[in-house]
């Protein structure tokens, strides 16, 4: 999958006009910088915290692929994180 990612962080919760200024970014990225072979770019958000339902909303008539995730200030332990990920790998 070809295409363009942009990362926005978000210091506090979702907001809904986070997502006005991350689609502003994947515009000017589809038009100014993707080479013609290369698929739409795709907005990851992340943000502290964020309400489900809010993001739901937000997210119902967005004509971009756009995800909205939480972050955690501390990495989880490593064992965790590659169970985890054997777990991935299975599926």
């Amino acid at each position: 999958m070809q295409c363009l990612v942009a990362f926005e962080l978000k210091m506090g919760s979702f907001k809904p006009e986070h997502l006005g200024q991350l689609n502003f970014y994947l515009e000017a990225l589809d038009r100014d910088v993707k080479k013609p072979h290369e698929n739409p770019s795709i907005g990851i958000l992340l943000c502290k915290d964020k309400d489900n339902e809010v993001v739901e909303y937000a997210l119902s008539r967005s004509l971009s692929p756009t995800m909205v995730a939480e972050y955690k200030l501390c990495l989880p332990d490593k064992k965790l994180l590659q169970q985890k990920m054997r777990e991935i790998e299975a599926e």
